[in-house]
């Protein structure tokens, strides 16, 4: 099948590709010079384990394609699908001036040519009615005969290739059964007894999106604030997530305590569910609670180092590890780590970071901190040297059999705050060689 994809984001890239592989030609289509000069020579411009090599080798069979120019790309396209972004307003709302802005180009190129018409296959997670909205944005410019579905991404960075190969589930949205049989027929290779193709209303497919993150993202909250209900009682959460994770009912997925989610999904879609609830005047107060609940959890690791150092951080020096807002990943958007930073920087600390992907990225967001405040080093255990206390932020695999006797050696300060109880294997180690222990939800070790 002919498609074609508008943006080359995460999730464009990604369904761009992964298509291909499928057999499928794929051209995928973006604004910017440089990032289409870049894939083009084969270099993508976002990290995810296997995307560059399955981008190299689908370009190298012919099969997949970048360009700048959205009419050629479309040109015989069945599909069309629109991954551009929807960023947060400050109101919390999503904006849709991209998406608009696709379906204004679209419109002016299949304008008197119903024969020709693809379907517009919205990816981009938009708020519920968006597919009524941009429907009607094309038939008032002339495209009625342009059909919009909705197929909403359930990526979880790090393993977004096998979530799209092997989805839990392909939910579409639609109003027509020529766009259902054009997806169905797409996504066959997918989809299984076990992983079902769900047909759907668009309003109802715009909400699945919206309803998991927002699920997921009280797993993690509720789960935070048990941890923090732990450290007050001197009740293990570790303990405590076995406990409950084995009923079949919780299961133990996003139940991991940590120092809150970050990234481009939990934030941006349970804020911009609350701004669609309050805009048909609901509130949605667990959603809120959920919210507000992570906000102040992404305090809780600064509030642990300064009731240690007795609020004096002044002069001190802290080694970070980790960036990202989770492993395997370069994305550092509402990452836990930023507002840790921050925290430290305004007390008059200084940080040295790690990350295996994230460095360059939070780089560009502090281009102009000066070094003595904020500097990266090339691997983990230089972040150490001459640090008062070892911060791990974020759970990437070679963080977790940490050499004790290095970290002693290295490190000024004997003292380690894990915010992701990485360490609690090496707990005895790390007491036995006189560190103090802090991390989520298991007291003041």
């Amino acid at each position: 099948m002919s498609v074609a994809v508008v943006g080359t984001g995460y999730v464009g890239l990604v369904t761009g590709t992964c298509l291909a592989e499928t057999g499928n030609t794929v051209t995928c289509v973006d604004i910017k010079p440089e990032i289409v000069d870049a894939l083009n020579s084969g270099r993508i411009h976002i990290y995810e384990p296997g995307l560059e090599d399955l981008v190299k080798k689908n370009r190298a069979a012919g099969r997949l394609a970048f360009t700048g120019d959205l009419a050629a790309a479309v040109a015989g396209a069945r599909l069309v699908f629109v991954a551009v972004p929807t960023p947060e307003l400050p109101s919390g709302h999503v904006g849709m001036q991209y998406v608009n802005k696709v379906a204004d180009d679209v419109a002016a190129i299949f304008k008197g040519r119903p024969a020709d018409a693809p379907v517009l296959v919205i990816k981009s997670t938009v708020p519920p009615g968006t597919n009524r909205a941009v429907t009607d944005r094309l038939a008032a410019r002339g495209c009625a005969h342009v059909a919009v579905a909705s197929n909403p991404e359930f990526l979880k960075e790090g393993a977004a290739l096998d979530d799209f190969m092997k989805p839990d589930r392909v939910v579409v949205g639609t109003r027509g059964e020529a766009a259902t049989a054009a997806l169905r027929e797409l996504y066959a290779p997918y989809c299984t007894a076990e992983r079902p193709f769900l047909v759907m209303t668009p309003e109802s497919a715009e909400m699945t999106k919206y309803a998991a993150n927002a699920m997921l993202a009280t797993k993690i909250s509720f789960i935070n604030e048990v941890a923090n209900l732990c450290d007050a009682t001197g009740a293990d959460v570790n303990a405590v997530r076995t406990g409950i994770g084995h009923d079949q009912r919780i299961g133990f997925q996003f139940l991991a305590p940590g120092p809150g989610y970050g990234g481009s999904c939990f934030p941006k879609d349970v804020k911009g569910l609350i701004a669609v609830a309050r805009r048909l005047g609901l509130n949605l107060r667990v959603a809120e609670a959920v919210d507000a609940a992570n906000d102040v959890q992404k305090e809780v690791l600064f509030a642990k180092i300064a009731r240690h150092f007795g609020g004096n951080l002044a002069g001190k020096t802290f080694a970070l590890w980790g960036l990202a807002f989770k492993p395997n990943t370069d994305d550092v958007r509402e990452a836990p780590a930023l507002a840790l930073i921050d925290a430290l920087v305004a007390a008059g600390a200084s940080v040295k970071a790690f990350d295996p992907q994230g460095r360059a990225n939070v780089a560009k967001l502090y281009k102009d901190a000066p070094a003595s405040v904020l500097s990266y080093t090339d691997e983990p255990l230089a972040a150490l040297d001459g640090a008062d206390a070892l911060v791990v932020v974020t759970e990437w695999a070679q963080f977790r059999n940490p050499d004790v006797a290095e970290l002693k050696r290295r490190l000024r300060g004997a003292v380690v705050f894990d915010g992701r109880n990485l360490f609690a294997p090496h707990e005895e180690a790390l007491r036995a060689a006189g560190f103090r222990y802090y991390a989520i939800g298991r007291g003041d070790r």
